[in-house]
């Protein structure tokens, strides 16, 4: 059986694979494309290390056995052996493009906070089952809160008795990373719901720019030059204006959420939370603002304009189509929240 496989390294080259596979190994293996290798007979010990491999070998396993073939001194320019090894698994139908998915995009809708994380999970799962499509979903809100990630301390990170003082509700999200301060339109949060083949061989450091590369691009055409400062920290050449964590599920599927800001009163989170307060204890509130620059004050535009063109860039980018939630995804959210997300059990289950 012959299979073909395509993979554009990022910043990087052009990787192409053809293979012939029999009673499940591959017999026959012809990378090409626009790297550079050096000295030519490189490219043989290439293709005679995918020669043998099982057709479900791993992605450590294909990038492993091309690093070890690979003879002393040769040199690999715009590619490497993880590039090698993500190439043949897309070609083996293991890793997969944007392309490959049908995709849709879900506009803001208020919801609470808590039935929002518990949508994440709700969604996420029903992706894995077949039951939802690759999706982008934004969130809205109309009420204050603090998400936390799922490995932070509770009393380490907020200030307990201001959260009360200022009606702030908390709430502990599945993903892990940082607190995320959250007033009625104070920020953009958008959720990704994706199948782990699509990050197929990456690493946390690497899928984090990959899967927000559309969202680059809508910053851009909004006039802002924004960079990836790794590992997870979306950032200007003004200050950072948003942050994204993840968390894979066993099951093969993956969820991916940003929050930028938009409007943030920086006195009052400085004021909520610890380590924010920590962060700029040396410099005063006024760096909070510097550090968390907000999208209102570098576009000038309404939130809501601001969504549009990141769902606009979006669907341009995968073809999606705009959806909206079902009522029994909306349900099971709610369920979920009260169950888990809106209990103390779980709030707290990091003291």
């Amino acid at each position: 059986m012959m299979h073909h496989g395509e993979y554009k390294v990022v910043g990087g080259k052009l990787v192409v694979v053809d293979l012939d596979t029999d009673d499940g190994v591959i017999s026959a293996a012809s990378l090409n494309g626009d790297f550079f290798l050096e000295p030519d007979e490189a490219l043989q010990d290439l293709n005679e290390a995918l020669l043998g491999l099982s057709t479900e070998a791993s992605h450590g396993t294909i990038r492993d056995a091309v690093a070890q073939n690979l003879r002393e001194g040769a040199v690999m320019f715009g590619f490497d052996a993880d590039a090698v090894a993500r190439v043949v698994r897309r070609a083996l139908g293991h890793a997969t493009k944007w392309e490959d998915h049908r995709w849709q995009v879900i506009g803001p809708q208020i919801i609470p906070v808590a039935e929002q994380v518990a949508l994440d999970e709700v969604l996420t799962r029903q992706l894995a089952k077949g039951e939802l499509a690759p999706t982008l979903r934004f969130w809205d809100w109309d009420e204050s809160a603090v998400v936390i990630g799922s490995f932070q301390s509770l009393r380490n990170e907020v200030d307990s008795e201001q959260a009360a003082h200022h009606g702030i509700k908390v709430v502990r999200r599945i993903s892990g990373g940082g607190a995320m301060f959250m007033e009625a339109g104070n920020c953009i949060t958008y959720s990704l719901y994706v199948p782990e083949s699509l990050v197929d061989g990456m690493s946390f450091a690497d899928s984090y720019p990959f899967l927000d590369a559309w969202v680059m691009e809508a910053l851009a055409k909004l006039g802002i030059n924004a960079h990836y400062k790794p590992l997870n920290d979306i950032a200007t050449p003004t200050g950072k204006i948003g942050g994204a964590a993840q968390k894979r599920l066993a099951n093969g599927a993956m969820l991916h959420h940003v929050t930028m800001s938009y409007d943030i009163d920086a006195q009052k989170m400085t004021q909520v939370l610890r380590i924010g307060r920590e962060k700029i204890s040396d410099k005063g509130i006024a760096s909070a603002v510097k550090r968390v620059d907000p999208l209102k004050s570098q576009t000038k535009l309404a939130r809501a304009e601001i969504i549009e063109v990141m769902m606009e860039t979006f669907a341009q980018r995968t073809g999606a189509v705009r959806a909206e939630l079902e009522d029994a995804s909306l349900q099971a959210a709610k369920d979920l929240a009260a169950a888990k997300f809106d209990t103390q059990q779980w709030t707290a289950r990091v003291p």
